[in-house]
């Protein structure tokens, strides 16, 4: 069964494409880089979580059936979910992948009304300021206005994530994948402005008021390891969880159920939306 599109207005006309599932207390899914409705594990993760949960899947600005107002900052991403908070009846739980992550707990840091924030890796990999991280968005940023969208996603592939160079050169060859990845590599460059310079924003996290949950797999990159441990102590009250045998991709049957088991906990209330 097809599940219906609709699309909501973000505060600067942004038109904001989602789809919605299942029933119960408001939870949206918040993609890392490249990943969008139709690629990525929103769907995999919305059928399991959608058998207690009102579920919203959406494309974040500049993928899929979003649109892209210029310019763009993270601040206009944050009011991206404040429309769908707004959409979802008032308050709803953020769940987010990779810089998804990072997206939401700044969506908890601007106080949107949210009753739980579950990150997932947030990849804060330059933690201590000394490893560039801050150039990373200018090398996106640069290939893209070139137009060499290719060039962008090797770069973040190989040069950030750390994929091996005969990995990037086998998903160049998947005509099912690399077309998909092309088409938003322009949206790179956002991905890289949400994470602050690849730096936790320290005195940012420390006011946020909604119950946190932070995860990382015990197979995953040492320097994520690190990042989700260090968020557990900035975040005041949050939570802290390792998932055994994953890694930065984790597995949805894996991830669903501390998901469950934290956004089925008492409930505090919902941040202030200022």
């Amino acid at each position: 069964m097809q599940i219906p599109i609709t699309r909501v207005q973000s505060s600067d006309g942004t038109p904001i494409a989602f789809e919605r599932s299942g029933s119960g207390p408001a939870m949206i899914l918040v993609d890392g880089a490249l990943c969008s409705r139709a690629f990525g594990p929103a769907r995999k993760l919305a059928a399991l979580l959608a058998q207690q949960f009102t579920v919203y899947i959406y494309d974040r600005r500049g993928r899929g059936g979003s649109g892209d107002t210029r310019p763009y900052s993270p601040a206009r991403e944050v009011d991206d979910l404040a429309a769908l908070v707004k959409e979802a009846g008032g308050e709803a739980a953020l769940l987010g992948l990779s810089s998804g992550g990072a997206l939401a707990l700044e969506a908890a840091a601007s106080r949107l009304p949210l009753t739980h924030v579950v990150a997932y890796e947030p990849p804060y990999v330059d933690d201590e300021g000394v490893r560039g991280g801050g150039s990373h968005e200018e090398a996106l940023a640069e290939r893209v206005r070139r137009g060499d969208r290719a060039s962008a996603v090797t770069y973040f592939m190989k040069d950030m994530v750390g994929a091996p160079a005969p990995a990037v050169f086998m998903m160049r060859m998947m005509p099912w994948v690399w077309p998909k990845l092309k088409a938003v590599a322009h949206t790179l460059p956002y991905d890289a402005a949400v994470m602050t310079n690849f730096s936790i924003p320290r005195k940012r996290f420390a006011s946020i008021a909604t119950p946190v949950l932070v995860m990382n797999g015990t197979k995953t990159d040492t320097r994520l390891k690190d990042a989700a441990r260090a968020i557990g102590g900035v975040v005041p009250g949050a939570r802290y969880q390792e998932l055994a045998g994953q890694t930065h991709n984790v597995q949805a049957a894996v991830l669903a159920p501390p998901v469950i088991e934290f956004l089925s906990s008492v409930r505090e209330p919902a941040g202030k939306w200022s």
